[in-house]
């Protein structure tokens, strides 16, 4: 499970992975985070050589996982565990290292409570967006999409699409059946770079976009389909039906429903 988390307004990329129980955290970000370089990626090459000539041993062991990197595709990623960080971060001279240290902490804590009880993860969301300044009705139909997504992504995984890559492909073909953007240049409409493009749409495109997921999730629970290009005719067939939806509520206001007005902006 792949997310966009922020320190202090600055987003880090980070992954879950299940079989780990770990949190990962790309690498490169952390390092923009504590030293404002303005190339955190030639920042780290240096600080790796340095260490790896030295012997360090964590990393060594930091591996790569594929993340959504700035032009929206899934490129791989130096990753590090919350014990390798802590290990990171003592060669990183910054005066942001003890909070960021602390930020660490609450997010490996934080996981772990929801784990216990997932209505936790659900508040948490619940205040976020609160915070962030979205409008509550909003916030209601966030929040159903992402019941929606994972419906779908468990639809996926059960018929035997990978995470990552796939689940990439799969997300965009929906997205450009439906609204006539793939999700590049959606982001691109909305002036967007690493946020997400969901936690930007209007409600109505949010509505749409929950149609086409719902739909491809039932048409392929339907038809089990048994490899990647047939969940691709899948999620194509998934968006079509929001599109035909989307096409007829355009007709009836004269409005386009894709826009590049953002949500926190609008929906207040």
């Amino acid at each position: 499970m792949s997310q966009l988390q922020n320190f202090n307004e600055q987003p880090v990329r980070t992954a879950w992975m299940d079989e780990h129980n770990k949190w990962y955290f790309s690498i490169v970000d952390v390092i923009a985070v504590l030293t404002d370089s303005v190339n955190p990626t030639a920042y780290w090459r240096k600080l790796k050589q340095r260490l790896l000539a030295e012997g360090n041993e964590t990393v060594t062991n930091c591996h790569g996982l594929k993340m959504m990197a700035v032009d929206g595709k899934m490129r791989l990623t130096d990753v590090a565990d919350i014990e390798q960080l802590f290990r990171l971060i003592q060669s990183i001279p910054s005066p942001k290292a003890e909070p960021f240290k602390l930020w660490l902490a609450q997010v490996g804590s934080e996981r772990l409570d929801e784990m216990e009880d997932p209505e936790i993860s659900i508040d948490r969301a619940l205040e976020n967006y609160r915070r962030l300044g979205y409008s509550e009705n909003w916030i209601n139909q966030r929040l159903k999409s992402i019941e929606i997504r994972k419906e779908l992504t468990d639809e996926w995984k059960r018929v035997g699409v990978q995470e990552g890559a796939q689940f990439a492909i799969l997300t965009d073909i929906i997205t450009k059946n439906w609204s006539g953007l793939t999700t590049k240049e959606y982001k691109v409409l909305k002036g967007l770079k690493k946020e997400n493009l969901r936690d930007n749409m209007t409600n109505t495109e949010l509505i749409l976009n929950m149609l086409a997921e719902a739909s491809t999730k039932d048409i392929s629970n339907a038809t089990n389909p048994k490899n990647l290009d047939e969940s691709k005719k899948v999620a194509q067939q998934g968006g079509n039906v929001a599109k035909v939806a989307r096409k007829e509520l355009e007709s009836k206001t004269g409005q386009k429903v894709v826009s590049n007005s953002n949500a926190k902006k609008s929906l207040k």
